[in-house]
């Protein structure tokens, strides 16, 4: 049997890519998507509120409006993380001036 070996990126190659994940708390009203950072995986949280704020949003439905708006969060998530905003530990915090 053949051995499948998969490159990968190099560790630190400053690369951020999004890939389609994304979660909604009904109990904190937060959403976070994931960044993947030189290979790491970041989350990238946002307040429901703010995003309600910015956006004209469903109230029902807060991950249809992560998909309709994802450009516009990704875009303000890898703008914070190329400027090393990390949270502690060592999310991102996307907060409504950042939209």
């Amino acid at each position: 049997m053949e051995a499948i070996v998969h490159k990968q990126k190099n560790a630190g190659d400053g690369r951020i890519s999004f890939p389609t994940l994304h979660c909604w708390n009904p109990e904190t009203e937060i959403i976070t998507i994931a960044a993947q950072v030189s290979g790491k995986r970041v989350s990238c949280r946002i307040a429901y509120a703010d995003i309600k704020t910015k956006f004209p949003v469903d109230v029902e439905a807060p991950l249809k409006t992560v998909i309709t708006f994802r450009k516009e969060i990704e875009a303000a998530a890898k703008t914070l993380i190329e400027n090393k905003k990390y949270e502690k530990d060592g999310s991102i915090k996307i907060a409504y001036a950042d939209l």
